[in-house]
């Protein structure tokens, strides 16, 4: 007997955070933190991507994750010589996060409160991901390389599952973007 794709594990969970009141402390410490950029109505759209006619995040969000799967690849694959270069595409990753954090941001404003419960989960798992990256790339510049290795891992990790919820707010929710 197959399982329908409605009664999976993560699309449960992810189903179960929309009516998750224990997120809206979350949802409204964003709310503040997002007030700035969507009370400018230039900025907002900007960030939202009109000019481009369609969503900027989705389109942003390859940089940082393909910087830090390249630097993944440079720390699992790459020559011995690799490791400044694997740091250098980690380091950027977390300098590309911001934008990509940023417009994601201006488009969770414009959603409704279940899709901002889902967003708060999404972010905090992005923000975990970020420190985690970021203390890697801090652990590789102080040579501790093999530390810095793992830890992006576990970011690599943190990051898939938050790429499940921002799939699960554009495809299931159908969040406005753009």
């Amino acid at each position: 007997m197959t399982s329908h794709p409605m009664n999976s594990t993560p699309r449960g969970l992810a189903s179960a955070l929309e009516t998750a009141t224990a997120l809206d402390a979350s949802v409204g410490l964003l709310e503040r933190v997002s007030r700035p950029l969507v009370q400018r109505p230039r900025l907002a759209a900007a960030l939202r991507g009109s000019a481009l006619g369609h969503p900027a995040h989705p389109l942003l969000t390859d940089v940082p994750l393909g910087l830090w799967i390249s630097s993944t690849v440079l720390d699992l694959l790459g020559p011995a010589g690799s490791r400044p270069a694997a740091t250098r595409l980690l380091g950027l990753g977390v300098l590309a996060s911001v934008p990509t954090a940023l417009t994601g941001l201006a488009d969770w404003a414009a959603s409704g409160s279940r899709v901002r419960r889902v967003g708060a989960a999404h972010a905090a798992l992005n923000s975990a991901a970020l420190g985690l990256y970021g203390a890697s790339w801090l652990l590789r510049r102080r040579r501790r390389h093999a530390a810095g290795v793992a830890l992006s891992l576990v970011a690599g990790g943190v990051v898939g599952a938050s790429g499940y919820l921002g799939g699960h707010m554009a495809y299931v929710q159908r969040a406005p973007q753009g």
